[in-house]
């Protein structure tokens, strides 16, 4: 009887042994059914099996063998696909089947930042209510349009994998999704006929140092103010919980007696300002997965005065980040200029042009919206026309169409003797084709001597050209445009594009 009890425990041990060594196949979330994968590229499949297994998938006509590495790590690659769907996709050859349904083949776009482009169709409840909220959310139901809405997190190293999967586009998935980028793929969709996956990977008052990755943080020296201001942000942590309780007792009392609440300071989650944190957790992930390009809205919290002479810098190493961490050349990459809002002490103008001056990586443009900012609400309600800008940008230069899609840019400013002996600057533009005010004074310029101290200009529309003038500096040298935090007349070319926020200086004053 022993000896039987002593075969069956032996038995039961070789049990225990095959099946911890067999591993059922398993694929990333972002791999899942209904999701969108790229059109007319190859198509990155990856995931996890047991060690050394021998797979193969099926999908449309194709049936491609794979095998894991000795970690269990597989990767295969399906030949490019036309536009189309829904497909299934099946894996096999290590425990059951894997089966992905409803997948469909269009572009893949990646939508990134900070609250302005976080912000969902549903709005933020008691801080921001988005334009005809009700109406796009009823409208919503999109069957050319697949939704992924990625979680916050952070991460001190890159993952490989979020708990998030693709959604059907309906009133209750997209009330909860970024509004820039639905009504950017919206647009997309219905100009091109093709399905479009919108990846929202997001998380508002964020910087854009979370989003970079370490490896070009701390191999770019011009990047080292992005550390020094992390310590400035950690030091203030130290009291924070005995701030806080003191606003609470504030609170409380004015509750107490019938008054308004005191107004604190914001306190930002700690762990979403680490430097690449953000990139770890929620960019990261993502690199395997062939896309068509990526949507950028953020900069407001790169607006204090630590952060944003470096901005251009950092925005510029971003674009190049992604762009070498996805390994899929130079995507394009379209990013929105922060709007008009009233922000005392913080060089927002600064923002706008490191901004416009990032405008020198290839393949990139810029949605400029600083006409639609609202002074009293960092988060502007039309986030329609924000898409609709941004999808002038992508039908123009990824989809071939004929349509103006960039708003008057600065070119030059050359200097012109005037009859009393003073001179003026005359600026030159880019995309200024029926520039125009609307009837309206035309008083966001300044200008400045070699002293950089500027002050307010006389400007006048010649052409597509503007000639400005200040009688505080009879001989100006700069120049600049849009340079306060809210601008209320504004420029605009003939396809009702306004101008970017300028400086003609060599290098803005820090």
């Amino acid at each position: 009887m022993k000896s039987v009890r002593i075969a069956l425990l032996l038995v039961a041990c070789l049990l225990h042994s095959f099946s911890s060594i067999h591993a059922d196949i398993r694929l990333p979330h972002l791999l899942s059914d209904h999701a969108v994968l790229q059109r007319d590229r190859p198509i990155h499949i990856w995931g996890w099996a047991t060690p050394n297994a021998h797979l193969t998938a099926k999908f449309h006509a194709q049936t491609v063998p794979a095998q894991a590495d000795s970690y269990g790590d597989f990767n295969l690659w399906l030949a490019p696909e036309s536009a189309g769907g829904p497909w299934t996709l099946t894996l096999s050859g290590d425990g059951p089947d894997l089966t992905l349904s409803d997948l469909l083949i269009g572009d893949v776009w990646f939508a990134s930042g900070q609250s302005n482009m976080e912000m969902p169709l549903s709005g933020f409840p008691g801080n921001a209510v988005l334009k005809d909220a009700d109406k796009e959310i009823a409208a919503a139901t999109n069957p050319k349009l697949r939704l992924l809405l990625v979680d916050h997190k952070s991460s001190g190293y890159p993952l490989n994998d979020v708990p998030d999967s693709w959604t059907l586009c309906t009133p209750e998935t997209a009330a909860t999704f970024s509004a820039v980028a639905y009504f950017y793929g919206r647009e997309i969709a219905a100009k091109e006929n093709v399905p479009i996956g919108l990846i929202d990977s997001t998380w508002g008052g964020t910087p854009a140092d979370s989003w970079v990755s370490m490896d070009t943080l701390g191999t770019h020296p011009d990047l080292l103010p992005a550390f020094a201001s992390r310590a400035h942000f950690a030091d203030e942590q130290t009291n924070l919980k005995a701030q806080i309780a003191a606003e609470k007792q504030e609170d409380d009392a004015a509750r107490a007696a019938g008054k308004p609440l005191p107004r604190h300071p914001w306190h930002p989650d700690e762990t979403s300002w680490s430097p690449a944190g953000l990139y770890n957790g929620m960019i990261a992930p993502f690199a395997p997965m062939s896309i068509r390009g990526f949507l950028w809205y953020q900069g407001e919290t790169n607006s204090s005065h630590d952060r944003a002479p470096y901005y251009t810098a950092l925005f510029s190493a971003l674009i190049r980040d992604w762009r070498m961490q996805f390994a899929q050349g130079n995507l394009p990459f379209f990013f929105v200029q922060i709007s008009s809002f009233n922000s005392p002490g913080e060089d927002w103008g600064k923002v706008r042009d490191a901004q416009r001056r990032t405008l020198q990586l290839t393949n990139t443009a810029m949605a400029v919206t600083i006409d639609i900012g609202t002074p009293d609400n960092v988060h502007p309600p039309d986030k329609q026309t924000v898409g609709h800008r941004l999808a002038l940008a992508a039908r123009h230069m990824v989809y071939g169409e004929d349509v103006a899609y960039a708003s008057p840019l600065f070119r030059q400013a050359t200097t012109e003797l005037q009859p009393d002996g003073s001179t003026a600057l005359r600026v030159w533009f880019d995309h200024a084709q029926g520039l125009t005010a609307h009837g309206q004074p035309i008083d966001a310029f300044e200008v400045a001597g070699e002293d950089h101290h500027f002050v307010p200009a006389q400007a006048r529309i010649d052409g597509d050209t503007v000639v400005v003038t200040a009688s505080a500096v009879p001989h100006p040298v700069y120049v600049r445009y849009g340079w306060m935090s809210v601008v209320t007349n504004n420029l605009f070319n003939g396809a009702g594009l306004p101008a970017s926020t300028f400086t003609s200086e060599t290098w803005s004053a820090d």
